[in-house]
């Protein structure tokens, strides 16, 4: 994949590419405790592309979704790592997704809840985190029941114990890891939703840098490198999207 170098500069506009990392999703990105290094499936696709690119490259880690997405709309970055939702869409190219990631319910043992289709009742309360996919899709989703925003997805399982709440939603990882750390908790089976997990440029940067993205994050599906990111950071649960109908 060569890319030419008119595009290469519409991506670099500070010089060295600039990838937003959300560390609020444990499947894609982290930070190591004993060094501060940021890791992830995101940090190996981001570096892969200033390769391609020619450029350094400089990692923007952020601690929620909203703020991911804030990077990349302001152009405070040059590319970013999202769940695809329409209203993340306006100042956003976003390729196909290369990740699909499930997003499931959390409650205590003794709840009453049993399937995905009863938290949607009057007098539920839901927690998600604030600007996430989850928050955004069951915004529009959800009838009956009440939504309660934790500050961020990690976040979430804490809230949902100290505010007393019904049901705890986000990434299914995240949440059974927290029903680990905190007993007497369960997720309810199935999922509510599947995350499709994209990259994404400004579209202030052109239709041509969006399709040099796009086919860049094909090309990684396709070779395994998607794969072998997940397998090497131990990540269970997400799997590669398929190949794009573009």
């Amino acid at each position: 994949m060569n890319i030419p170098s008119a595009i290469a500069a519409a991506f670099t506009p500070a010089g060295p590419l600039r990838a937003g990392i959300n560390l609020g999703n444990p499947i894609l990105a982290g930070k190591r405790a004993d060094t501060g290094e940021v890791y992830g499936v995101s940090v190996d696709l981001a570096r892969g592309f200033a390769q391609r690119l020619g450029v350094e490259l400089e990692l923007k880690p952020v601690d929620t979704a909203a703020k991911s997405v804030d990077l990349v709309t302001k152009e405070e970055a040059d590319i970013g790592f999202f769940a695809v939702d329409p209203l993340r869409g306006a100042g956003i190219h976003f390729t196909a997704p290369y990740v699909l990631i499930e997003g499931c319910y959390l409650v205590r043992d003794a709840s009453p809840l049993t399937r995905n289709d009863e938290v949607d009742q009057a007098g539920t309360r839901v927690v998600v985190g604030q600007g996430s996919a989850y928050d955004l899709f069951l915004s529009r989703e959800i009838k009956a029941a009440t939504l309660e925003r934790a500050r961020s997805s990690p976040a979430v399982v804490d809230h949902f114990i100290a505010t007393g709440a019904d049901v705890a939603a986000g990434v299914k990882q995240q949440l059974e890891a927290d029903a680990a750390r905190l007993g007497g908790l369960r997720l309810l089976p199935g999922r509510f939703m599947v995350i499709q997990q994209a990259m994404g440029c400004p579209k202030g940067r052109g239709a041509e840098a969006a399709a040099a993205l796009a086919a860049y994050v094909e090309e990684m599906k396709a070779s395994g490198f998607v794969a072998e990111a997940l397998a090497r950071h131990g990540i269970e649960g997400a799997s590669v999207a398929p190949a794009s109908e573009r």
